[in-house]
Protein backbone atom coordinates (compact mmCIF):
# COMPACT_ATOMS: atom_id res chain seq x y z
CA UNK A 1 0.00 0.00 0.00
CA UNK A 2 1.25 3.42 -0.83
CA UNK A 3 2.47 5.33 2.18
CA UNK A 4 -0.25 8.03 2.65
CA UNK A 5 0.22 11.91 2.46
CA UNK A 6 -0.72 14.64 4.41
CA UNK A 7 -2.31 12.82 7.09
CA UNK A 8 -4.66 14.66 9.16
CA UNK A 9 -8.47 16.04 9.88
CA UNK A 10 -10.50 14.60 7.68
CA UNK A 11 -13.96 16.04 9.31
CA UNK A 12 -14.57 17.44 12.69
CA UNK A 13 -18.44 17.63 14.51
CA UNK A 14 -19.81 18.64 17.60
CA UNK A 15 -22.47 18.00 19.85
CA UNK A 16 -23.50 20.00 22.99
CA UNK A 17 -27.11 19.78 24.79
CA UNK A 18 -29.67 22.58 24.44
CA UNK A 19 -29.62 22.75 28.34
CA UNK A 20 -27.28 25.66 30.04
CA UNK A 21 -27.16 27.90 32.57
CA UNK A 22 -26.38 31.64 32.65
CA UNK A 23 -22.42 32.00 34.29
CA UNK A 24 -24.15 36.02 35.92
CA UNK A 25 -27.21 33.70 37.56
CA UNK A 26 -24.51 31.18 38.43
CA UNK A 27 -23.40 34.32 40.48
CA UNK A 28 -26.54 35.52 41.62
CA UNK A 29 -27.27 31.61 43.28
CA UNK A 30 -24.27 31.27 44.88
CA UNK A 31 -23.90 34.54 46.49
CA UNK A 32 -20.51 35.66 44.34
CA UNK A 33 -19.29 38.91 43.47
CA UNK A 34 -21.03 40.55 40.25
CA UNK A 35 -18.78 39.58 37.68
CA UNK A 36 -16.63 36.73 39.34
CA UNK A 37 -17.61 33.96 36.57
CA UNK A 38 -18.09 36.56 33.76
CA UNK A 39 -15.24 38.62 34.09
CA UNK A 40 -12.70 36.65 36.65
CA UNK A 41 -13.17 33.34 34.87
CA UNK A 42 -14.28 34.73 31.66
CA UNK A 43 -16.91 32.51 31.11
CA UNK A 44 -20.80 33.31 29.40
CA UNK A 45 -23.06 30.30 29.74
CA UNK A 46 -22.49 26.34 30.94
CA UNK A 47 -23.53 23.78 29.47
CA UNK A 48 -25.45 20.57 31.18
CA UNK A 49 -27.14 17.69 30.89
CA UNK A 50 -30.36 16.67 31.75
CA UNK A 51 -31.67 13.41 32.76
CA UNK A 52 -32.52 12.05 29.27
CA UNK A 53 -28.44 12.17 28.76
CA UNK A 54 -25.24 10.70 29.62
CA UNK A 55 -21.33 10.17 28.54
CA UNK A 56 -22.63 7.72 26.15
CA UNK A 57 -25.77 9.44 24.29
CA UNK A 58 -23.84 12.24 23.39
CA UNK A 59 -20.90 10.36 22.17
CA UNK A 60 -23.26 8.18 20.28
CA UNK A 61 -24.94 11.41 18.55
CA UNK A 62 -21.63 13.37 17.63
CA UNK A 63 -20.48 9.96 16.20
CA UNK A 64 -23.23 9.21 14.22
CA UNK A 65 -23.88 13.33 13.07
CA UNK A 66 -19.56 12.83 12.12
CA UNK A 67 -20.86 9.51 9.90
CA UNK A 68 -23.54 10.07 8.47
CA UNK A 69 -22.72 14.33 7.26
CA UNK A 70 -19.36 12.84 6.09
CA UNK A 71 -21.16 10.08 4.01
CA UNK A 72 -18.76 7.39 6.16
CA UNK A 73 -19.88 3.89 5.73
CA UNK A 74 -18.71 1.96 9.08
CA UNK A 75 -17.12 -0.56 7.18
CA UNK A 76 -14.55 2.00 5.97
CA UNK A 77 -13.30 3.02 10.02
CA UNK A 78 -10.32 0.66 10.81
CA UNK A 79 -9.72 2.34 13.74
CA UNK A 80 -12.44 4.39 17.24
CA UNK A 81 -11.24 5.82 20.21
CA UNK A 82 -12.28 7.97 22.77
CA UNK A 83 -10.91 10.09 25.11
CA UNK A 84 -12.74 10.93 28.42
CA UNK A 85 -12.76 10.51 31.91
CA UNK A 86 -16.45 10.34 32.21
CA UNK A 87 -17.05 6.76 33.50
CA UNK A 88 -20.53 4.81 33.96
CA UNK A 89 -18.54 1.59 33.86
CA UNK A 90 -15.34 1.46 36.14
CA UNK A 91 -14.12 -1.66 33.66
CA UNK A 92 -16.34 -1.30 29.98
CA UNK A 93 -14.65 1.16 27.61
CA UNK A 94 -17.06 3.60 26.36
CA UNK A 95 -15.80 3.00 22.98
CA UNK A 96 -17.62 -0.52 22.93
CA UNK A 97 -21.01 0.98 23.16
CA UNK A 98 -20.37 3.23 19.89
CA UNK A 99 -19.92 0.03 18.34
CA UNK A 100 -23.76 -0.42 17.96
CA UNK A 101 -23.14 1.90 15.01
CA UNK A 102 -21.27 -0.71 13.50
CA UNK A 103 -22.98 -3.77 13.82
CA UNK A 104 -25.74 -3.41 11.40
CA UNK A 105 -22.55 -3.32 8.52
CA UNK A 106 -21.00 -6.20 10.49
CA UNK A 107 -17.61 -4.50 10.88
CA UNK A 108 -16.50 -5.34 14.38
CA UNK A 109 -12.74 -5.11 13.39
CA UNK A 110 -12.04 -1.83 14.62
CA UNK A 111 -8.93 -1.01 16.44
CA UNK A 112 -8.96 1.49 19.38
CA UNK A 113 -10.55 1.58 23.12
CA UNK A 114 -10.98 4.37 25.87
CA UNK A 115 -7.76 6.55 26.93
CA UNK A 116 -8.43 8.36 30.03
CA UNK A 117 -5.89 10.34 31.65
CA UNK A 118 -8.37 13.49 33.26
CA UNK A 119 -8.25 16.14 30.04
CA UNK A 120 -5.86 14.69 27.95
CA UNK A 121 -7.26 11.54 26.79
CA UNK A 122 -8.33 12.40 23.75
CA UNK A 123 -5.07 14.15 22.36
CA UNK A 124 -3.68 10.62 23.33
CA UNK A 125 -5.91 8.57 21.03
CA UNK A 126 -5.56 11.51 18.49
CA UNK A 127 -1.57 10.75 18.37
CA UNK A 128 -2.23 6.74 18.41
CA UNK A 129 -4.39 7.44 15.13
CA UNK A 130 -2.01 9.09 13.23
CA UNK A 131 0.71 6.64 14.20
CA UNK A 132 -1.72 3.81 13.20
CA UNK A 133 -2.31 5.71 9.77
CA UNK A 134 1.17 6.26 9.03
CA UNK A 135 2.49 2.56 10.38
CA UNK A 136 2.51 -0.55 8.43
CA UNK A 137 -0.42 -1.66 10.36
CA UNK A 138 -2.67 0.51 8.00
CA UNK A 139 -5.23 -0.84 6.15
CA UNK A 140 -5.94 2.04 4.22
CA UNK A 141 -9.51 3.06 6.22
CA UNK A 142 -10.13 5.86 8.36
CA UNK A 143 -9.82 6.32 11.58
CA UNK A 144 -11.80 8.66 14.11
CA UNK A 145 -11.76 9.91 17.88
CA UNK A 146 -14.32 11.09 19.83
CA UNK A 147 -13.84 13.28 22.72
CA UNK A 148 -16.58 13.82 25.09
CA UNK A 149 -17.15 14.50 28.55
CA UNK A 150 -19.52 15.47 31.52
CA UNK A 151 -17.96 18.05 33.54
CA UNK A 152 -19.46 18.84 37.11
CA UNK A 153 -18.41 19.83 40.40
CA UNK A 154 -20.03 19.93 44.11
CA UNK A 155 -21.11 23.17 45.71
CA UNK A 156 -17.49 25.27 45.82
CA UNK A 157 -15.48 27.68 43.98
CA UNK A 158 -14.95 25.14 40.93
CA UNK A 159 -18.55 24.95 39.96
CA UNK A 160 -18.60 27.48 37.43
CA UNK A 161 -15.85 25.68 35.65
CA UNK A 162 -18.26 22.44 34.56
CA UNK A 163 -19.27 22.27 31.21
CA UNK A 164 -20.54 19.62 28.37
CA UNK A 165 -19.34 18.52 25.20
CA UNK A 166 -18.65 15.74 22.38
CA UNK A 167 -16.12 16.07 19.29
CA UNK A 168 -15.85 13.66 16.33
CA UNK A 169 -12.97 14.06 14.66
CA UNK A 170 -12.34 12.23 10.94
CA UNK A 171 -8.53 11.31 10.62
CA UNK A 172 -6.78 9.89 7.30
CA UNK A 173 -5.06 10.94 4.74
CA UNK A 174 -4.80 13.99 2.04
CA UNK A 175 -6.52 15.76 4.69
CA UNK A 176 -7.31 19.43 4.75
CA UNK A 177 -5.55 19.90 8.24
CA UNK A 178 -2.75 18.85 8.24
CA UNK A 179 -0.76 17.53 11.83
CA UNK A 180 2.92 17.80 11.47
CA UNK A 181 5.83 15.71 13.19
CA UNK A 182 7.17 17.48 15.65
CA UNK A 183 5.40 17.39 18.95
CA UNK A 184 6.46 17.15 22.65
CA UNK A 185 5.13 15.71 25.86
CA UNK A 186 5.97 16.56 29.44
CA UNK A 187 4.50 13.71 31.60
CA UNK A 188 4.17 13.52 35.94
CA UNK A 189 3.21 12.63 38.86
CA UNK A 190 0.80 15.40 40.48
CA UNK A 191 -2.22 15.65 42.59
CA UNK A 192 -3.74 18.47 41.59
CA UNK A 193 -6.95 17.05 40.56
CA UNK A 194 -7.69 13.59 40.99
CA UNK A 195 -10.98 11.69 41.61
CA UNK A 196 -10.36 8.88 44.37
CA UNK A 197 -13.68 8.37 45.80
CA UNK A 198 -15.46 5.34 43.37
CA UNK A 199 -18.71 6.67 44.55
CA UNK A 200 -18.77 10.16 43.33
CA UNK A 201 -18.17 11.67 39.98
CA UNK A 202 -16.63 14.82 41.83
CA UNK A 203 -12.80 15.44 41.36
CA UNK A 204 -10.61 16.50 44.29
CA UNK A 205 -9.43 20.05 43.18
CA UNK A 206 -6.60 22.58 44.34
CA UNK A 207 -7.35 24.87 41.68
CA UNK A 208 -4.10 27.46 42.51
CA UNK A 209 -1.29 24.19 42.22
CA UNK A 210 -3.53 23.16 39.15
CA UNK A 211 -2.62 26.46 37.52
CA UNK A 212 0.93 26.39 38.54
CA UNK A 213 1.18 22.30 36.87
CA UNK A 214 -0.57 23.83 34.19
CA UNK A 215 1.90 26.10 33.52
CA UNK A 216 4.80 24.23 34.22
CA UNK A 217 4.17 21.76 31.49
CA UNK A 218 3.43 24.27 28.89
CA UNK A 219 7.18 25.33 29.38
CA UNK A 220 8.35 22.33 29.37
CA UNK A 221 7.16 21.81 26.72
CA UNK A 222 8.04 24.46 24.60
CA UNK A 223 11.61 24.33 25.37
CA UNK A 224 11.62 20.50 24.00
CA UNK A 225 9.12 21.14 21.45
CA UNK A 226 11.68 23.92 19.99
CA UNK A 227 14.81 21.03 20.67
CA UNK A 228 12.82 18.41 18.78
CA UNK A 229 12.20 21.19 15.87
CA UNK A 230 15.72 22.33 15.52
CA UNK A 231 17.03 18.29 15.35
CA UNK A 232 14.39 17.72 12.37
CA UNK A 233 14.33 21.48 10.63
CA UNK A 234 17.63 23.43 11.77
CA UNK A 235 15.66 25.93 12.82
CA UNK A 236 14.39 26.57 16.80
CA UNK A 237 10.46 28.02 15.62
CA UNK A 238 9.19 31.67 17.31
CA UNK A 239 6.16 32.81 18.50
CA UNK A 240 6.12 34.74 15.23
CA UNK A 241 6.36 31.38 13.13
CA UNK A 242 2.81 30.77 14.18
CA UNK A 243 -1.15 32.20 13.41
CA UNK A 244 -2.89 30.86 15.53
CA UNK A 245 -2.94 29.46 19.26
CA UNK A 246 -5.37 26.79 20.98
CA UNK A 247 -4.71 25.70 24.42
CA UNK A 248 -6.42 23.47 27.10
CA UNK A 249 -9.27 25.29 28.88
CA UNK A 250 -10.26 25.16 31.88
CA UNK A 251 -11.71 28.41 31.78
CA UNK A 252 -11.14 31.62 29.34
CA UNK A 253 -8.86 33.18 31.97
CA UNK A 254 -6.15 30.52 32.05
CA UNK A 255 -6.13 30.76 27.97
CA UNK A 256 -5.35 34.14 28.66
CA UNK A 257 -2.65 33.27 31.40
CA UNK A 258 -1.11 30.53 29.16
CA UNK A 259 -0.70 32.52 25.39
CA UNK A 260 1.41 35.41 27.81
CA UNK A 261 3.33 32.46 29.54
CA UNK A 262 3.98 30.95 25.69
CA UNK A 263 5.01 35.00 24.85
CA UNK A 264 7.46 35.30 27.61
CA UNK A 265 9.62 32.48 26.87
CA UNK A 266 10.21 33.48 23.66
CA UNK A 267 11.09 37.19 24.58
CA UNK A 268 13.37 35.21 27.16
CA UNK A 269 15.06 33.11 24.20
CA UNK A 270 14.74 36.22 21.46
CA UNK A 271 15.14 38.96 23.26
CA UNK A 272 16.62 41.24 20.15
CA UNK A 273 13.28 40.45 18.33
CA UNK A 274 11.07 42.52 20.94
CA UNK A 275 10.93 45.91 22.29
CA UNK A 276 13.59 47.06 24.19
CA UNK A 277 11.56 48.79 27.22
CA UNK A 278 9.12 45.45 27.30
CA UNK A 279 12.51 43.15 27.71
CA UNK A 280 13.75 45.38 29.68
CA UNK A 281 10.16 45.43 32.27
CA UNK A 282 10.28 41.74 31.99
CA UNK A 283 13.64 41.51 32.69
CA UNK A 284 13.91 43.04 36.04
CA UNK A 285 10.58 40.99 36.81
CA UNK A 286 12.87 38.17 35.90
CA UNK A 287 10.22 37.23 33.72
CA UNK A 288 7.33 36.00 35.98
CA UNK A 289 4.29 35.85 34.72
CA UNK A 290 2.35 37.95 37.38
CA UNK A 291 0.00 41.19 37.26
CA UNK A 292 3.24 43.56 36.61
CA UNK A 293 4.61 41.20 33.16
CA UNK A 294 0.97 40.67 32.38
CA UNK A 295 -0.10 44.68 32.17
CA UNK A 296 3.31 45.38 30.53
CA UNK A 297 2.31 42.94 27.65
CA UNK A 298 -1.29 44.35 26.82
CA UNK A 299 -0.04 47.77 26.96
CA UNK A 300 1.30 46.49 23.74
CA UNK A 301 0.65 45.44 20.42
CA UNK A 302 0.33 41.44 22.10
CA UNK A 303 -3.13 42.52 23.69
CA UNK A 304 -4.66 43.35 19.61
CA UNK A 305 -2.47 39.60 18.74
CA UNK A 306 -3.95 38.05 22.30
CA UNK A 307 -7.69 38.93 20.46
CA UNK A 308 -6.46 38.05 16.73
CA UNK A 309 -4.59 34.86 17.53
CA UNK A 310 -5.91 33.39 20.50
CA UNK A 311 -9.17 34.74 21.98
CA UNK A 312 -11.39 34.00 18.92
CA UNK A 313 -10.63 30.48 19.69
CA UNK A 314 -12.71 30.28 22.84
CA UNK A 315 -15.83 31.08 21.16
CA UNK A 316 -17.55 27.89 22.07
CA UNK A 317 -15.55 27.24 25.24
CA UNK A 318 -16.87 30.54 26.79
CA UNK A 319 -20.59 29.13 25.91
CA UNK A 320 -20.34 25.42 27.18
CA UNK A 321 -17.55 25.83 29.70
CA UNK A 322 -14.99 23.23 30.29
CA UNK A 323 -15.43 20.25 28.64
CA UNK A 324 -12.46 18.74 29.70
CA UNK A 325 -11.05 15.82 26.97
CA UNK A 326 -12.97 18.26 24.47
CA UNK A 327 -11.42 21.88 25.49
CA UNK A 328 -8.60 22.13 23.04
CA UNK A 329 -10.64 20.98 20.35
CA UNK A 330 -13.61 22.90 20.50
CA UNK A 331 -11.35 25.77 20.10
CA UNK A 332 -10.26 24.54 16.81
CA UNK A 333 -13.73 24.11 15.86
CA UNK A 334 -14.00 27.82 16.95
CA UNK A 335 -11.24 28.82 14.19
CA UNK A 336 -12.23 26.12 11.81
CA UNK A 337 -15.95 27.69 11.38
CA UNK A 338 -14.72 31.74 12.52
CA UNK A 339 -15.63 32.88 8.98
CA UNK A 340 -13.57 36.32 9.08
CA UNK A 341 -10.28 34.60 8.98
CA UNK A 342 -8.73 32.19 5.74
CA UNK A 343 -6.77 29.68 7.66
CA UNK A 344 -5.64 28.15 3.84
CA UNK A 345 -1.35 27.46 4.78
CA UNK A 346 -1.67 29.13 8.13
CA UNK A 347 -0.31 27.11 11.18
CA UNK A 348 -1.91 26.54 14.66
CA UNK A 349 0.16 25.88 17.45
CA UNK A 350 -2.01 23.27 19.78
CA UNK A 351 -1.44 22.79 23.58
CA UNK A 352 -3.10 19.98 25.54
CA UNK A 353 -2.92 19.40 29.18
CA UNK A 354 -4.99 16.74 31.76
CA UNK A 355 -4.33 17.36 35.46
CA UNK A 356 -2.43 14.58 36.96
CA UNK A 357 -0.60 15.28 34.77
CA UNK A 358 -0.01 14.80 30.74
CA UNK A 359 0.43 17.61 28.74
CA UNK A 360 1.34 18.04 25.22
CA UNK A 361 2.28 20.65 22.25
CA UNK A 362 2.18 20.01 18.77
Amino acid sequence: MQSPIDVGLVGIEIYFPSTFVHQSDLEVFMKAPKGKFTVGLGQTTMACVNDREDINSISLTALNNLMKKHNIDPKQVGRLEVGTETMLDKSKSVKTVLMNLFRQSGNYDVEGITSINACYGSTNAIFNSLNWIQSKAWDGRYAIVVSSDIAVYPKGSARPTGGVGAIAMLFGPNAPVVFENVRSTFIDHTYDFYKPDPFSEYPTVDGHQSIEIYLNALRQCIATFKEKHFKLYGVRPSYSDYDYFCFHTPFSKMVQKSFFALLVEDIKEHPSRYNSELVSTLKENQYRLDAKTTKALQQTQFQGEWENKCERSLLLAKMLGNIYTGSLYNGLLSLLCDTSINLAGKKILMFSYGSGCAASLF
